[in-house]
């Protein structure tokens, strides 16, 4: 396996960078901050940019607005996306793994409808997974979709749905149309237009502030029968499938590389007793442990990507790439706040606070990083029965 990039993508990755150098504000904190909703305009215009410049979905077939790139160059833009604070905003999850699931799953006049959009830059959506007691657990949801016709009538709630209400104009809703099929079978999958009656989205305020998770009410809410995705009651697969796109087209170990850099740097310029805090052994140690984990985060996330060009399934190693990725990056926040002391806990917008409050906001970030996604213990359970061939626990 080659782990070099190429010419050409490295000079791709250069004008990326310009690109953003020229759009990003010295405001900008990234789109996961306590002011995730007034980033929205931004990200917007970021994303019709890209869109226009055929960046924003490279790897996708030009027939559905991609430039039909290779993989590798899509990496080169997660990498520079996530380093950044994501850029794309909300529009990340449509792009990494909603528009694909689309693509494999979807019928053609669902990819002619949906996937040009996304390519533009143009459209946001959001997810409807977990419910209030239906979490880790997926399988257990409860919002049900009632077959009438040529449509469907949905009841129930969603919870933690990340930018619904930026407001988000489709969402990828999971529900149970089969309540007396065991509990994996009998779910689907709809294309919810959240302009549909019925639904109501309600800001949930959490540390990243108000707007960025909210919950959703689905109150007879009628879906177009045209609007299922997969199969009728066969959702279950589409949504795995789903959810290991998603894992790899987040480059956690980008957003990595950026912070530990910052904290490289400024223990090589502060000094501490009279000396450079870059002497302190202590203080090596721990920055370099950083950054051989990155080096073994991204390694793994290439590994998965060369295993999509390959046209392999890599349920088990997507899983390996987010618990290394989504611990270290809250390893990056908890050691950069031992670094710093306790001027780290500083927040932005203190004159005194250390790297304008960077590792503070590392810290609080990252904290829900590992249930993101999937908690990490239910990724280790499919590492350890997908990747291992270990039995299902208990």
């Amino acid at each position: 396996m080659e782990f070099e990039f190429s010419a050409e993508q490295e000079e791709f990755r250069r004008e990326l960078r310009t690109f953003l150098d020229e759009r990003l504000t010295d405001e900008w904190r990234g789109v996961f901050g306590s002011n995730s909703l007034e980033n929205i305009p931004l990200t917007r215009t970021i994303c019709r940019a890209l869109g226009d410049r055929g960046w924003l979905t490279l790897s996708w077939p030009p027939e559905y607005g991609g430039m039909g790139s290779d993989l590798w160059s899509q990496m080169v833009l997660r990498e520079e996306m996530f380093g950044r604070g994501e850029p794309r905003g909300p529009q990340y999850m449509n792009l990494n793994y909603i528009g694909p699931m689309i693509m494999k799953f979807g019928t053609e006049e669902q990819k002619q409808r949906f996937l040009p959009p996304m390519a533009a830059g143009g459209v946001i959506w959001t997810q409807g997974f977990s419910e209030p007691d239906a979490g880790s657990d997926l399988a257990s949801l409860s919002t049900r979709a009632e077959v009438r016709d040529d449509h469907f009538v949905v009841n129930g709630q969603k919870i933690w749905n990340s930018y619904a209400g930026s407001p988000a104009d489709w969402c990828l809703l999971l529900v149970r149309t089969d309540p007396e099929a065991p509990k994996h079978k009998g779910i689907s999958v709809l294309l919810v237009d959240m302009a549909t009656p019925g639904v109501t989205v309600r800001p949930i305020e959490s540390m990243a502030g108000i707007g960025e998770i909210n919950e959703i009410f689905f109150d007879d809410a009628v879906v177009p029968r045209d609007c299922l995705l997969g199969p009728l009651h066969g959702g279950w697969p589409v949504i795995v499938a789903g959810l290991a796109l998603e894992r790899t087209g987040i480059a956690l170990h980008s957003r990595a590389a950026t912070a530990i850099a910052k904290l490289a740097d400024y223990a090589k310029r502060t000094e501490r007793d009279g000396r450079p805090l870059s002497s302190d052994p202590g203080v090596r140690r721990k920055i370099a442990d950083l950054y051989v984990r990155y080096r073994a985060a991204r390694l793994i996330s290439y590994r998965v990507t060369s295993m999509i060009e390959a046209g392999r399934d890599p349920v088990a190693e997507a899983s390996m790439a987010w618990i290394h990725g989504s611990l270290l990056l809250q390893d990056v926040g908890r050691v950069g706040l031992q670094i710093l002391g306790e001027p780290g806990q500083l927040i932005e917008g203190d004159p005194d606070a250390p790297l304008d409050g960077a590792v503070e906001r590392e810290w609080v970030e990252m904290l829900p990083m590992t249930i993101a996604a999937g908690t990490v213990d239910v990724q280790k359970l499919i590492v350890a029965q997908r990747g291992l061939g270990l039995p299902k626990a208990g």
